[in-house]
């Protein structure tokens, strides 16, 4: 039977944690309650807070028994991320929480697939929840006043978040009916290919852009990881650039894990890595002064790669991809890399390109499910387009 988890710190909000419980239950939902507090708890749980850190991958002694806060909340995150992928009867998870307890609770929400319901009630949830939310679908709720006692307001506050999560978990939404789902990957400097691919593909597949703006990279893989893609077309791989110099729209260091862990098809390409971003000129760091600077808008600035750079970024591409167990096939537009980087525009650098095709190809490990081709063409000509969509099709028919 699946089951809605009630999680909160039952030394500190053991309160709110039991009326919540309570009126989750009274709403019609299955409820396990689950202390992520480091002391003890003041109200009966289901699973204590002891079993909980258990999951940490140090052990219990890495959460609890500690003086310093801050590593205590950082362990519990940490250990409950673990403890939530372990379990298979979750219907939906809600948590309550000041600023450490949704740390905790939001870090394992995150470990969760897209579409389980996920409820954060927190006095944290008016400011910045990106932090908390991430890419995942957490939806976070004020709590308005703090959580240090119950009273009229939070009575409200709380009934109506449960009567949402036990609503959420009775109805599920149905599981996705039609064509399959495919994610790929798109910059401004790359939308000429990526359209034309979506074109050729779309009426056999659901074609999901992302924007290569580093949550548009996490966010397709999250999909991935949540087993809501049957295949990735990750042309655009420009976030990897300011992952590795210091750019404001960066991957981060799980970029590409997902296609190995899932073995999803996969076509990846080297679109934009001819830049690194930056905000307006006066943010720019100082090391990189009189480097090659394109203005894209009076907020965006883009820094042209150097051939020694994109010798860094191609041996990190492809060590990623040498990983990878499922068919990939790596295209290479030996013309140009983005709309900047085409004969005579302001980023074309024939040696820099010839630096990352190089650097990819000796890097990748060719075995017959992972090849790269080089392509005679630009990667905004209609050619190339139509190669990724051919190569797409052959692996996935296979």
């Amino acid at each position: 039977m699946k089951r809605i988890y009630v999680v909160g710190t039952a030394d500190t909000k053991g309160e709110e944690l039991a009326f919540l419980a309570d009126a989750v239950a009274t709403a019609g939902g299955a409820v396990v309650r689950v202390d992520i507090g480091t002391r003890g708890a003041t109200v009966p749980v289901d699973i204590p807070a002891s079993e909980v850190a258990a999951h940490h991958p140090k052990g219990a002694h890495a959460v609890l028994g500690l003086d310093d806060r801050g590593a205590a909340v950082a362990g519990m995150g940490a250990a409950f991320a673990s403890f939530i992928r372990s379990r298979d009867d979750i219907a939906g998870v809600i948590g309550i929480g000041g600023g450490g307890g949704t740390s905790i609770v939001t870090a394992g929400m995150r470990a969760l697939p897209l579409g389980l319901p996920k409820l954060m009630i927190s006095t944290l949830a008016s400011g910045d929840t990106a932090p908390y939310v991430d890419v995942s679908d957490i939806i976070m709720m004020p709590s308005v006043t703090d959580m240090a006692g119950l009273n009229r307001l939070s009575r409200g506050v709380l009934h109506n978040a449960a009567q949402a999560i036990a609503g959420m978990a009775a109805k599920p939404a149905p599981a996705a009916a039609g064509k399959p789902a495919l994610g790929l990957t798109m910059f401004g400097v790359t939308t000429p290919c990526v359209t034309a691919i979506v074109e050729r593909l779309r009426d056999d597949y659901d074609c999901m852009v992302f924007h290569a703006t580093g949550t548009g990279g996490r966010s397709m893989e999250k999909l991935a990881d949540s087993g809501l893609l049957a295949g990735v077309l990750d042309i655009t791989t420009t976030e990897v650039c300011d992952l590795l110099f210091g750019g404001v729209l960066p991957a981060t260091e799980d970029r590409f894990r997902a296609i190995a862990r899932t073995k999803l098809p996969y076509i990846g390409s080297v679109g934009a890595l001819d830049i690194v971003n930056f905000w307006a000129p006066p943010t720019i760091p100082e090391k990189y002064r009189g480097r090659l600077f394109y203005e894209h808008n009076p907020n965006v600035t883009l820094m042209r790669t150097t051939a020694d750079e994109c010798r860094r970024i191609g041996e990190w591409i492809g060590g990623r991809l040498a990983r990878c167990e499922g068919p990939v096939r790596f295209l290479i537009p030996e013309k140009g890399v983005s709309a900047l980087d085409i004969e005579g525009g302001a980023f074309f650098d024939a040696e820099a390109d010839a630096a990352l095709f190089d650097a990819i190809e000796r890097t990748i490990e060719p075995t017959k499910d992972r090849t790269v081709t080089r392509l005679p063409l630009h990667i905004n000509d209609s050619a190339f387009a139509k190669a990724a969509a051919e190569a797409f099709l052959d692996i996935a028919n296979k």
